[in-house]
């Protein structure tokens, strides 16, 4: 099982932050690798997304998202074709005004991928992934 683990100071409030990551359908705006993203079931606070996503290849999958609203979310996986395991979470907290974001994920593929493959897939996505996070808050704030 593969994870990797980041946490990063956003120039925005936790409020802030938390709409922009809560807002799935919006991803495909801002995360490259996100072709579709869209709430097939909502539950109040408790919804399942289902995500389009090209790395290496294309491939869907569905996680439950449990909301916290301005505390973060954290999520399971539902089903798809490539994920045996995607669990995860963000954890959000003031820093002096800033949001201080903790991000989580653990994963295991289903199909035969080597160990190292499996790392690399999950670690060099996470960079790309914050620095997305962090030109859409400046696109949407101005900040």
């Amino acid at each position: 099982m593969a994870s990797a683990s980041t946490t990063e100071v956003f120039n925005c409030t936790v409020e802030e932050f938390y709409e922009i990551v809560s807002d799935f359908e919006k991803y495909p705006e801002f995360l490259a690798e996100v072709s579709e993203c869209r709430v097939v079931e909502d539950q109040g606070n408790r919804k399942l997304v289902e995500y389009s996503v090209n790395v290496i290849k294309k491939f869907s999958y569905s996680i439950w998202v449990e909301l916290e609203p301005n505390k973060g979310l954290k999520w399971e996986f539902a089903s798809g074709d490539v994920f045996k395991v995607n669990n995860g979470s963000w954890k959000l907290e003031d820093e002096a005004g800033k949001c201080r974001a903790t991000y989580n994920v653990e994963a295991k593929f289903g199909l035969f991928v080597p160990g190292p493959i499996t790392k690399a897939l999950v670690n060099v996505n996470l960079p790309n992934m914050i620095s997305s996070f962090h030109k859409r808050i400046g696109e949407v704030y101005g900040k």
